[in-house]
């Protein structure tokens, strides 16, 4: 072995050290993810978290969709620093209790975009774990790319505890999608705590009632064929808009919409390998 390849591996033993070190100190952690994009995914994720947070469990919301990071921007936290405690990185305080980290966060502009190939994701990801200061966590969210590539593989991968959390809509073509992602965690060895069916039904700002945009009862239906939990729906309102627009979490804001994830939230804190 040459010197700087002997270098390379003690590197490499060193952070998988600091990796395993963080990930001792973290009781339950869960990837949002989704088969395909446009699912409500990244919303999730967040009011998740900002609801956990809101009743006083220490949050870390980490951001793994390299390419198109949108956390910042939702928690209306553009423009806020990432700043170092000596080699490690801090993440972005939102509120008491959520910290998140996002490849947003660490851009010169919020323009510029991430041609990356596998590796440079792959160690950016192990970074992110490795090189933040998260301290002890209740929980870590991992908001993923939506799909089957490198970042929800290196997750896999890397931390062996993570739960996958599977956003669906009742729209059948997204669950079709979300068949390949239970696949997915299967094959990679991931439990998968569950099905979380979003965007199923519009809840009318006039009548309070429940129109069916992208019909309904998908997510239960494919949970049952698939043999793994149903979390629960998570309808749309139309508050989330506005409230996305000002950089807060609707959940927060709106009691009908935190109503909307504690059932969810209610398994979180049972925790546990599910499926």
């Amino acid at each position: 072995m040459t010197h700087d390849a002997g270098n390379r591996e003690q590197e490499r033993q060193e952070q998988d050290k600091r990796i395993a070190d963080q990930l001792s100190r973290v009781k339950y952690i869960y990837m949002i993810m989704s088969g395909k994009g446009g699912v409500g995914k990244s919303t999730v994720a967040i009011n998740l978290a900002a609801v956990l947070a809101e009743r006083g469990a220490s949050v870390g919301l980490m951001d793994v969709d390299l390419h198109g990071p949108s956390t910042v921007k939702r928690l209306g936290l553009e423009g806020e620093p990432v700043r170092t405690d000596g080699n490690r990185l801090l993440p972005i305080p939102y509120g008491k209790n959520l910290k998140l980290i996002s490849m947003a966060a660490l851009l010169d502009s919020k323009d510029t975009a991430v041609i990356w190939r596998g590796p440079l994701k792959i160690g950016a990801i192990k970074q992110f774990i490795a090189d933040v200061q998260w301290g002890e966590l209740d929980y870590l969210l991992i908001d993923s790319p939506p799909g089957t590539g490198d970042e929800p593989l290196t997750v896999a991968q890397v931390i062996p505890k993570a739960q996958g959390i599977v956003v669906t809509t009742p729209q059948e073509i997204s669950l079709l999608d979300i068949r390949k992602s239970i696949t997915f965690c299967r094959q990679v060895n991931m439990p998968v705590f569950g099905i979380l069916e979003n965007m199923s039904g519009l809840i009318c700002p006039h009548c309070g009632k429940s129109i069916d945009l992208f019909s309904s009862g998908g997510g239960e239906r494919t949970a049952k064929e698939m043999g793994v939990p149903f979390l629960g729906r998570i309808p749309i309102r139309p508050e989330i808009v506005a409230s996305t627009d000002r950089g807060k979490p609707y959940a927060l804001e709106y009691e009908e919409a935190k109503e909307d994830f504690s059932t969810t939230i209610d398994k979180m804190d049972q925790g546990g390998t599910v499926s």
